[in-house]
């Protein structure tokens, strides 16, 4: 199951830096995130998934991609940012 549009406002309130904001990259970070956590344990009952598996990377790659222009121009932003979501890094 995908992600429903509750969870996905709910996420843009949570990490909104502005009312009405939804392309920051805290907002887009998160929702990559929460879809990388979903397909990660998707992965572990279907291992053979090769499919999905490529779209995982993708996603992966597009949210680092996020977090390194994060870093580059706010370095404080995103410490909090990967606090908060619990990423490695």
């Amino acid at each position: 199951m995908t992600m429903t549009a509750e969870r996905k406002s709910a996420l843009v309130k949570e990490f909104a830096t502005k009312p009405g904001d939804t392309g920051s990259p805290e907002v887009q970070v998160a929702i990559l995130t929460e879809r990388i956590n979903y397909l990660t344990e998707h992965f572990k009952a279907h291992k053979k998934d090769n499919h999905s598996r490529r779209g995982l990377l993708t996603m992966v790659s597009k949210r680092r991609s996020l977090l390194d222009y994060l870093k580059r121009i706010d370095d404080q932003r995103y410490q909090t940012l990967i606090k908060r979501l619990e990423i490695r890094r």
